[in-house]
């Protein structure tokens, strides 16, 4: 009787000096090492490369381009569409580059490329620093900076690519480079917005900013009131000082705590904010949009750790839960969209579901569509569309009304989406996504990686010029 050989195998005799992990599904830790965040994705690579280096990054490269194996890079594993793993193939995991440097002086931290955002946002707010990041903190960093990087400091400091002063990424030859503005401008160009398309990337160097205490927290209405609360909320955020950050949801109350019994299951509309500055001043600045509507159901914004602000989600959103979500850009937000949002919005499918409208003005304004490779500078929203359920009985429900809702509000949109937000939906999307700097894409692309050995993304394909 013959012995199977699998690519495990094969890799621990090929890569004697791999210094992390080499897991097949053989072993008895694949089950747990091969799972992602959304419970929807389940996929079985051949061999997880968990890496401790960025030499053991470069040699799981070389092995599944010998191999001729498909190649995906997880960093958090929170890809929506399962874009950090793949069938029969090779799964860098990066998840042991956990390396966090703060430098308080001259306020910026290096993180390694398997952080999450919560392991960053604890070391640089013992300093009363922080980056612009998301909004739930068990985010890998890697990914979501990557994709550009909207959460609630956007409107005061950008997008999280707005702030990255630096990367070292290893290329699909297995060489390692750092990229900033005078090394390898094309590539420090193309990964702010570009995606894992151009390689590796081992090590953030991120520029922090002052942020300790935040006046953080949700107004809620109930969601009749939809169309009165999105009606004034689209006036009156553009126009807010840019310390002040807001975005519209829909949502239903969780039965937990701090939530009032009350008002548990109970379906809402309302604005999450976080204002960079005292009780006093978030008072003032929200004061408009209170004066303007009804009394609210919650009105809940008070002084709390940036931290806490950015892990408030986490609770309400574990991994292991079936997630399906669309999303568009949006300059404007008309009437009849208000219509489809409001119809939309109080007919959630499920309790963890919902519907999120992030700003994107003020500071992500500062620069250029050609700036970065980031091309909606002129979009005032990113709307995301999100049905999420623990139960995978629930799973088609929940693909329906997420789908049914983007294609519904999808011709007032500004035509593309924030990339990290986007399921598998097609090069034509893709296309979309960057719009303008796509051919400039593609000719870095072609530059760094000819083959496409990175296409387990939203895929830029390699110019054939």
């Amino acid at each position: 009787m013959s012995t199977i050989i699998t690519p495990a195998d094969v890799a621990r005799q090929e890569l004697p000096g791999f210094q992390g992990q080499l897991i097949g599904p053989e072993d008895g830790d694949y089950e747990r090492a091969r799972s992602v965040y959304n419970a929807m994705i389940d996929k079985r690579p051949a061999l997880i490369a968990r890496c401790s280096q960025p030499a053991d990054v470069a040699s799981a490269i070389r092995f599944a381009r010998d191999h001729e194996l498909l190649l995906a890079v997880r960093g958090g594993g929170h890809n929506g569409a399962g874009l950090g793993t793949c069938d029969d193939g090779v799964v860098i995991d990066l998840s042991l580059l956990k390396q966090i440097e703060v430098d308080p002086d001259a306020r910026t931290v290096r993180v390694g490329g398997g952080c999450t955002w919560a392991e960053v946002d604890r070391a640089t707010g013992e300093h009363g620093l922080a980056t612009p990041s998301g909004v739930i903190s068990t985010t890998g960093v890697g990914g979501l900076t990557l994709g550009g990087g909207i959460g609630h400091l956007t409107r005061k400091h950008g997008l999280t690519i707005d702030n990255l002063l630096e990367a070292e990424i290893v290329l699909a030859d297995g060489q390692t480079v750092r990229t900033n503005p005078s090394e390898h401008p094309d590539l420090y160009w193309a990964i702010r917005g570009g995606g894992g398309n151009f390689g590796v990337v081992t090590s953030f160097h991120f520029r922090l900013h002052e942020v300790g205490t935040v006046i953080g927290g949700p107004t809620f209405w109930a969601a009749e009131q939809a169309a009165e609360v999105l009606s004034v909320y689209r006036e009156f955020l553009p126009s807010a000082p840019r310390e002040l950050n807001g975005f519209f949801a829909f949502h239903i109350i969780a039965p937990v705590p701090p939530f009032p019994e009350a008002l548990h299951l109970r379906k809402v509309c309302g604005i999450i904010w976080c204002y960079l500055g005292s009780q006093e001043g978030a008072a003032q600045a929200i004061a408009p949009l209170l004066a303007a509507l009804p009394e609210p159901l919650i009105n809940g914004a008070q002084p709390m750790p940036h931290a806490m602000l950015q892990s408030a989600f986490d609770g309400l959103y574990p991994p292991g839960d079936q997630w399906y979500w669309r999303a568009d850009f949006v300059n404007e937000i008309p009437n009849e969209a208000i219509d489809i949002h409001a119809r939309f919005g109080g007919n959630l499918p499920t309790i963890q579901s919902g519907m999120h409208l992030y700003p994107i003005d003020g500071a992500a304004h500062d620069l250029g569509s050609a700036d970065t490779a980031w091309s909606y500078r002129d979009a005032n929203w990113a709307s995301v569309f999100f049905g999420v359920d623990r139960d995978p009985a629930n799973a088609n429900a929940i693909r329906t009304w997420s789908i049914d809702y983007q294609q519904a509000l999808h011709p007032y949109s500004a035509g593309g989406a924030y990339v990290n937000m986007m399921m598998d939906e097609g090069q034509d999307r893709v296309r979309a996504s960057y719009r303008d700097n796509y051919e400039r894409l593609a000719r870095i692309k072609r530059s760094h990686d000819a083959h496409n050995v990175f296409r387990v993304n939203q895929n830029i394909r390699p110019t054939d010029d």
